[in-house]
C-alpha cells in the first residue's frame, strides 16, 4: 500500500531522562521530549506537584535521546536508587546500566 504524498514517515518518538536539583537540595527525576521547555514549566510552578514548593529547579543530569518506553523504564530505574547512589551516579562514580 502506497503512502499519501503529504504523510510524513513514522519515526519513534524521542525522549530524554533528566534529574533536577530543587532549591531544598532534593532531586526530581523525570522524562520529557524537550527538557528546556519542561524545566520552564517546572519553574513556572506548573510542573510536577513535587517541584512546586521547591522552586527554582536546575537540570543537573540528562540522558538521551531514546524511545519514550526506554526513557520511562530508565526513569523508574533511577528513581529506585537511594539518595547517596543518585549523588554518586550524577558525579559519574556509580554506573547504572540502562534496562533493555
Amino acid at each position: 500500500m502506497k503512502k499519501p504524498a503529504n504523510q510524513k514517515p513514522r519515526t519513534a518518538a524521542k525522549a530524554f531522562v533528566y534529574i533536577l536539583r530543587c532549591a531544598d537540595g532534593t532531586f526530581y527525576i523525570g522524562t520529557a521530549r524537550d527538557i528546556a521547555k519542561r524545566v520552564g514549566v517546572h519553574n513556572a510552578g506548573k510542573g510536577a506537584k513535587y517541584t512546586k514548593p521547591r522552586l527554582p529547579v536546575k537540570v543537573i543530569y540528562r540522558e538521551g535521546p531514546m524511545t519514550v518506553g526506554k526513557a520511562l523504564r530508565r526513569e523508574y530505574q533511577l528513581k529506585q536508587l537511594t539518595r547517596l547512589q543518585k549523588q554518586a551516579f550524577i558525579k559519574g562514580k556509580l554506573v547504572v546500566k540502562p534496562p533493555r
